[in-house]
């Protein structure tokens, strides 16, 4: 991705949330968008292979409660959430996943198109630090089928994300 370059007419195709908050913030990002399956069994799969894109690149947000609170884990698609070491690097003691409904209402999205960016409200976020081997990395930009492209920095610092090590390699 050249740094600073999107194509306007996806850009305004694609509008959501997450590419808003992103154009407004100026950073550099490429959306790419694919015809979504609603059969799929993993969006987070189908989006790396629809993209062509690395597994390890593609990276899918998930919302837990750690000790109550909701918390965003942004982590490779390739990967389950390590709900231990989330707990750990949020600062809490346990944690579990969300009751779907209350991520949705929470973010402003729906299942399978959670962004970590542009949320209704904004979510302590943790990052996988596998992002950090990445020149970028793919997020939900806001909706299924359309994701975003753009430097792990940059996620980190929009999110205001911790990066930790949360991700269980293989499932």
């Amino acid at each position: 991705m050249a740094p600073g370059r999107r194509s306007a007419p996806a850009r305004q195709a694609a509008a959501t949330p997450a590419t808003a908050a992103l154009a407004a913030a100026g950073t550099p990002f490429t959306t790419h968008a694919y015809e979504h399956d609603p059969a799929a069994p993993s969006y987070g799969e189908e989006a790396a292979r629809a993209l062509g894109a690395d597994p390890a690149r593609v990276f899918k947000t998930l919302v837990a409660a750690v000790d109550g609170r909701l918390t965003v884990a942004v982590v490779p698609v390739a990967a389950s959430l390590d709900l231990k070491a989330l707990a750990a690097a949020a600062g809490g003691k346990r944690a579990e996943l969300a009751d779907p409904a209350d991520a949705e209402r929470a973010t402003g999205y729906v299942r399978g198109g959670i962004s970590p960016l542009g949320q209704r409200r904004r979510l302590p976020t943790v990052l996988d630090a596998s992002a950090c081997q990445h020149p970028t990395v793919y997020v939900s930009a806001g909706r299924r089928g359309l994701e975003a492209e753009l430097a792990p920095a940059d996620l980190a610092a929009l999110t205001g994300a911790v990066t930790a090590p949360i991700a269980r390699r293989g499932g």
